[in-house]
């Protein structure tokens, strides 16, 4: 087997396409091309996660978790009432936006915007349904039959 010849030729810009050729002319075949950048620093702060915070809660007054936001739990608990009492969605938003409630983005309710917190609403469900003022709201339902 012949010995190859080696060589590594440090470059401060890209090689043109002429440069490419008069090498291959001279009988060099490219074997492989080396990339290097400039490394982040030691030390660097990791990537965070943002991750949106639930309807219905925000971040405590010593940041040191989540309460309860009193309005969009408000929120939650007429649009819960309203779907209990078989509304559809767009009543539930009608009656969202003419109390006031605004969706975190401060943009007003709509069928879409509901749709994408029944999640939370279900999450949220059994401590609602527990709770005192429920079972003062649950007497005025109508019974099943």
């Amino acid at each position: 087997m012949p010995k190859k010849e080696r060589v590594r030729e440090p470059l401060s810009a890209l090689p043109t396409p002429e440069y490419l050729i008069q090498r291959t002319e001279a009988g060099w075949k490219l074997a492989a091309l080396e990339w290097e950048r400039n490394a982040k620093a030691e030390g660097a702060a990791p990537p965070t996660y943002v991750e949106e915070i639930p309807y219905g809660l925000q971040v405590s007054d010593d940041c040191a978790g989540l309460v309860e936001s009193p309005s969009e739990s408000q929120a939650i608990i007429l649009a819960l009432d309203m779907i209990v009492e078989d509304h559809r969605l767009s009543r539930v938003a009608d009656e969202l936006n003419q109390r006031g409630y605004l969706t975190r983005d401060k943009k007003p309710w709509t069928p879409s915007a509901l749709f994408k917190l029944l999640p939370r609403m279900i999450e949220v469900g059994p401590r609602v349904f527990a709770s005192e003022e429920w079972m003062t709201r649950r007497q005025r339902l109508p019974k099943a039959v």
